[in-house]
């Protein structure tokens, strides 16, 4: 079970608010923070307390005792300037972990010059997980763990049907780890090495974007 944490949100638009009500039905204690009152007001139900205020200035920060939450994520992502200057400002404060949002390439430098710990790119990753699901009949889900490396969901298919793990051996000769087989309803965790995969098994990944590809090769 997620150990829960306290986490601040702030910049609640579409994707903090998505944030908010994830991270609460995780069991975390979430502080929402935006300065529109209506989207303050939309994510009550799921935040701990949700705070109208002006992230960017310091003393509003101050007040909310920012600098106790080991983890704030930035979720302003369309007013770079913003953006920049509460992840410093956060930093500045304290804050032990900040997670930014990003919106390009050029934003995500700034961001991370100026301390954060963590940038995210939620349109870019959406966009390689669906471009990757619909290019392949294989490929089921994929969740972008960073720019280079995923956990991915295939349908076993081809060499790897009626092969244990060991004989695959995907992980010295790919890179590629199996973290997980869903065989139906029954969920295999961490398999071990003599477990044979069998026809309509789906598996887990995490590797490389580039060692997955080689994967998903054997599925063909």
């Amino acid at each position: 079970m997620t150990k829960a944490r306290e986490i601040a949100v702030i910049g609640l638009g579409r994707f903090g608010q998505h944030i908010v009500r994830t991270l609460s039905e995780l069991g975390h204690e979430v502080l929402a923070i935006d300065q529109d009152d209506g989207r303050v007001q939309a994510v009550v139900p799921y935040a701990t307390q949700a705070v109208q205020a002006d992230a960017t200035d310091e003393e509003a920060l101050r007040a909310l005792a920012i600098d106790s939450f080991p983890v704030v994520i930035v979720a302003i992502g369309n007013d770079l300037e913003d953006s920049v200057l509460v992840t410093l400002t956060l930093k500045e404060l304290g804050v032990a972990t900040v997670i930014a949002k990003a919106s390009s390439e050029r934003h995500g430098k700034v961001l991370s010059r100026v301390g954060a710990d963590r940038i995210v790119f939620p349109e870019r990753d959406m966009a390689i997980r669906l471009a990757k699901t619909l290019s392949s009949d294989n490929v089921l889900d994929l969740i972008a763990v960073t720019p280079d490396v995923s956990i991915e969901e295939l349908t076993a298919k081809g060499q790897l049907i009626g092969s244990t793990l060991r004989e695959l051996d995907l992980r010295a000769r790919f890179g590629v780890t199996i973290m997980a087989i869903r065989r139906g309803d029954q969920v295999v965790v961490s398999p071990p090495a003599d477990e044979v995969i069998t026809e309509g098994d789906t598996l887990v990944a995490i590797g490389t974007n580039a060692d997955l590809e080689k994967l998903e090769e054997l599925c063909r």
